[in-house]
């Protein structure tokens, strides 16, 4: 499972968008993002989280996120993405 850094904002969005698209390259099986740690985002999270699920697709995988804050399902939906992404609640 990869996980995001606790602060995903623009600053980060490259270097994060990198290390998701380099995870989407290695293993097999769906692509899983762990968000639990993420404190701090903006809009570029999101932007990174379609590239990864863009990079696991073209490497035939499926993409998931575990664990995303409850803001940033939110912001996917407004945004119209949330299915996308498909969000997975936090496993207790």
């Amino acid at each position: 499972m990869h996980a995001l850094p606790a602060t995903l904002t623009l600053a980060e969005a490259k270097a994060a968008a990198e290390a998701i698209a380099r995870a989407a390259g290695e293993g097999e099986g769906p692509l899983q993002v762990d968000a639990r740690g993420l404190h701090a985002f903006d809009t570029s999270a999101i932007a990174v989280l379609i590239e990864g699920r863009r990079c696991a697709l073209a490497a035939g995988r499926a993409f998931r996120v575990h664990a995303a804050p409850a803001a940033m399902v939110e912001l996917a939906g407004l945004y119209g993405v949330g299915d996308l992404l498909a969000f997975e609640a936090p496993r207790p």
